[in-house]
């Protein structure tokens, strides 16, 4: 019996999937003790967006260590976290011209989901999220009261209060809905909402990722985020972007909302923003929101990550340019060409 399965907790949950141990990992591969090579495609579930390893990032990593730059700082001003923000701003805010303020919560996408309902309900004076069918958030109570999957919210041992879950896009057509756009569900809520008497209030905030990873890789159209977004200014409700699996370039785009039409009034951001595999998370809000916010009233050990502001200014270089999402996009249209037969084969 190993010292897996003698001391690690009963939890653990990938490693029953891939009874291997690895060893070594260099961009798309990884490489158990035994010398075998394994092409990487869970890329540590959307963290490892720029590869195993990936040299810039490593080399900027070490060279920061061995110059004995601070490694922690809480969240004090560092050199790493303002060469971050300023590259951040300078290639990512700018270009779209987004005056969001930059909130780094700690480095989990979890922790970013807690802060971002937090201040939703802050800035309301709201209770209720809306979350939607099939989506995950993260594990702590109040992301998991968000999750939608009823094995992880099983686990919670208390109550999952002041979430409501709706249909989530084109989960399947609609009654009454023609076009199967999931219209027909974003009208009934209204209809609710500004009903006084239906007994259902508008919520705090809409709580949304655009791509669904966990839940099944759901992709909500264009048209239903539109009609969502539209409906949360109508209702006084906030839009919650949950982009931290597909954010970070893995739909072709920086933001996966990039070419949808919308204004987030939050997006949480973790995994991949980390560049390298250094944990790091980080909510953008809008300036008047951000306001709410008194100093320290959500604070955490890890927000000042300075490998991760490292390694994280590294992964920012390749938008530049649109290189490397030119390269997403030329192998989404590969992929989409191979796998176009399997789904007219397998339509059931």
């Amino acid at each position: 019996m190993s010292i897996f399965e003698q001391r690690e907790s009963n939890i653990r949950a990938y490693s029953r999937v891939y009874p291997v141990v690895f060893d070594k990992a260099f961009n798309a591969k990884q490489t158990d003790e035994d010398g075998k090579e394994y092409i990487d495609f869970f890329a540590g579930a959307g963290v490892l967006n720029f590869g195993h390893n990936n040299e810039k990032m490593t080399s900027a990593v070490v060279d920061y260590i061995q110059s004995n730059g601070v490694t922690h700082s809480l969240d004090m001003e560092t050199v790493a976290k303002r060469t971050f923000m300023e590259k951040f701003e300078k290639t990512i805010l700018k270009p779209r011209h987004m005056d969001h303020k930059m909130q780094f919560v700690g480095p989990t996408g979890t922790n970013a989901v807690e802060a971002a309902m937090k201040l939703a309900r802050r800035v309301t004076s709201r209770q209720e999220i809306v979350a939607f069918t099939r989506g995950f958030h993260g594990m702590t109570l109040g992301s998991l009261a968000a999750t939608a999957n009823r094995y992880f919210r099983g686990a919670a041992g208390v109550p999952l209060n002041h979430v409501s879950h709706y249909p989530f896009g084109c989960e399947k057509p609609c009654m009454g809905c023609e076009s199967g756009c999931g219209q027909a569900n974003l009208d009934h809520m209204r209809s609710l909402y500004e009903d006084v008497s239906s007994g259902v209030t508008p919520p705090a905030a809409f709580l949304l990722e655009t791509i669904q990873a966990e839940g099944g890789v759901n992709v909500a159209s264009k048209e239903w985020i539109q009609a969502l977004a539209t409906l949360a200014k109508d209702v006084g409700a906030l839009l919650i972007i949950d982009d931290i699996q597909v954010g970070m370039g893995r739909t072709g785009s920086f933001f996966s909302f990039d070419d949808l039409g919308i204004e987030p009034d939050i997006i949480c951001l973790a995994k991949g923003l980390g560049g390298m595999g250094v944990p790091m998370a980080m909510n953008l809000n809008k300036p008047d929101l951000d306001d709410y916010w008194s100093p320290g009233e959500h604070t955490g050990t890890f927000r000042g990550q300075s490998l991760s502001f490292v390694a994280g200014t590294q992964a920012l270089a390749y938008f530049d340019d649109d290189e490397l999402m030119n390269q997403v996009a030329e192998k989404a249209e590969v992929m989409n060409e191979a796998l176009a037969p399997l789904e007219t084969n397998h339509a059931n």
